[in-house]
Order: structure tokens, then C-alpha cells, then sequence
């Protein structure tokens, strides 16, 4: 059986890595008064992140059309007889509905929907896993039992400078966002039941941040082989320092940066951190 990979844009897995894995992209779009953009097809991260230092109102952001995700997966049924489709939490977008309703709409192609209930490259750390399974000949079943297992030890914390985008875009509600607000509060926030929540309110963004890497710490340190992500929003030079402080206390931990792309990026705003990782 010939088992096919797809995910999302917000994975922000790169080009040069999808394509070595044979990893499907659908993109998400952010909306501007100007017009609407693909994620990586129409707008790069860094013309988004300048975009909206020029542009009064926040952008909004919007999922593949229905009939987008159908046109691919009938272009995968040529060639494929099965796909697994990791996305972005259901919580916050319509995107992996959207795709399991495709999947019930395309013949020929055994569509399997997984929601990876949180968003960034820790839902890309899943679409890699399953194309790396895909690779190796196991079957879908295989596979979708896998990026269960994985789910179970996945984490993921962030911290934004600003809450107003995540308040104004829905994400998170309202009286969390003036709380925060009125007490120059960085709260750590997290995924729980699909969606944005605090985890824990703290002061600074230094203290923030360094609560995030104590939870890390505290995994890596008991002899758990992590997987680690450390993610920024246009302030690479920040993921870049957070990565090289934990390789010296624990060098032999695989790590990696990434980013927050124009949709996510959108919610989180400019000079976000986050810290993904799960059991290897």
C-alpha cells in the first residue's frame, strides 16, 4: 500500500525538508485589506512580519477552501492509496474537519485525518514522524497508532509580548486578555483541550521564558531522549540563544529553531517564544 503525507502550512516544516520526505502542503491564507495570501506561496514570513508593521488593522486568517483540499487529495488518489493528514488544532481552525470531509467526498484514496491538537512544528514533528513510517512501508494503521503514542508526551508552551491579537482573533477570551493587559502579566500559555489557555501567569518575560525552559530541563533531565523545537516570532536571535543554553547543559539532545508563520503569527504577534518537544 502506498501511503501518501499531507499537512498544513502552519506545520512551517521547510520546503527543502518536505520535499525530501515527500510531505503534501495545504496553506492556510491571511487576509489583509489588500488582499488574501497563501502561506508560503504568496507571502513569505518575512514580508508578513514587515507587512504588519504597516497595516493599521489585524490581518485575518482563513483555512482551505473545501474544494482546494478535494482537488489535492484527488491529485494524491492517482498516485496513492492512502494519506495521512496531520493539522493544525481543531480548536482553533476548520482546517482538519475540512479535510476529513474531503475524505469522505474523494475515491479511490483512504483519507486519515489527524488532529494534532496544537499547531507550529510541534505538529510538524508529526507529519515527519508519519512520513519517515510512510517511507519505511508501514501501513496506516501503523502510522496513525504511532502519532497517538506521540501525543502523549508532546509539549508545548509559548509566551506572547502582547495579548491583543490572540483576544482580538478569538483565541483567546476576553477578560484573560485585559487581566493580562492591565497587569503587564506574560502569561505561559498552552493547548489544552484544542485550544489557548494560560498555564501560568508570570511577570516578565525573562521569568517567563525561564519557566518554559525549566519544564524542558526537567524532562531532559531525567534521561528522557527529547526531540526540541525552539520557535520565535521574527526574533530569531532569541530561539538561536535558548537553543544554545540548553546544547551546553545537555548536548546530546536533538534541537532545532523554527518560526511562527503568517497565520499563527497573526494570533501570537512579533517577538513570540515557544519551546515544542516529545519523547523520542
Amino acid at each position: 500500500m502506498k501511503v501518501a503525507v499531507m499537512t498544513d502550512s502552519t506545520a512551517y516544516i521547510p520546503r527543502d525538508i518536505r520535499k525530501q520526505h515527500n510531505i503534501h502542503m495545504v496553506p492556510l491564507t491571511v487576509v489583509f485589506d489588500d488582499g488574501s495570501f497563501r502561506e508560503e506561496m504568496d507571502i513569505s514570513t518575512e514580508t508578513f512580519y514587515q507587512k504588519v508593521k504597516t497595516t493599521k488593522s489585524l490581518p485575518k486568517t482563513s483555512q482551505p477552501s473545501i474544494g482546494y483540499v478535494t482537488e489535492k487529495l484527488e491529485e494524491l488518489a492517482k498516485d496513492y492509496d492512502a494519506v495521512i493528514s496531520v493539522h493544525l488544532s481543531s480548536g482553533i481552525s476548520g482546517t482538519y474537519q475540512t479535510v476529513a470531509s474531503a475524505g469522505r467526498m474523494v475515491e479511490g484514496i483512504k483519507v486519515h485525518a489527524f488532529d494534532s491538537e496544537l499547531s507550529c512544528m510541534p505538529q510538524g514533528f508529526y507529519a515527519l514522524e508519519a512520513a519517515e513510517m510512510a517511507e519505511q512501508g508501514k501501513t496506516p494503521e501503523e502510522i496513525m497508532e504511532r502519532l497517538q503514542e506521540m501525543k502523549q508526551s508532546m509539549r508545548a508552551y509559548f509566551m506572547v509580548d502582547d495579548l491583543t491579537n490572540l483576544q482580538r482573533g478569538g483565541r483567546l477570551n476576553e477578560a484573560q486578555a485585559i487581566v493580562g493587559s492591565l497587569l503587564q502579566v506574560k502569561p505561559v500559555l498552552h493547548f489544552v483541550d484544542k485550544v489557548i489557555v494560560p498555564f501560568e501567569k508570570i511577570r516578565t518575560r525573562k521569568k517567563a521564558i525561564a519557566r518554559i525552559m525549566g519544564m524542558v530541563e526537567e524532562d531532559a533531565a531525567q534521561g528522557n531522549e527529547l526531540r526540541i523545537v525552539f520557535i520565535h516570532g521574527n526574533n530569531e536571535e532569541a530561539a538561536l540563544e535558548l537553543q544554545e543554553e540548553f546544547r551546553e547543559r545537555y548536548p546530546q539532545m536533538d534541537t532545532s529553531i523554527s518560526y511562527f508563520g503568517p497565520v499563527i503569527g497573526t494570533h501570537l504577534g512579533q517577538g513570540s517564544i515557544g519551546v515544542g518537544w516529545y519523547k523520542k
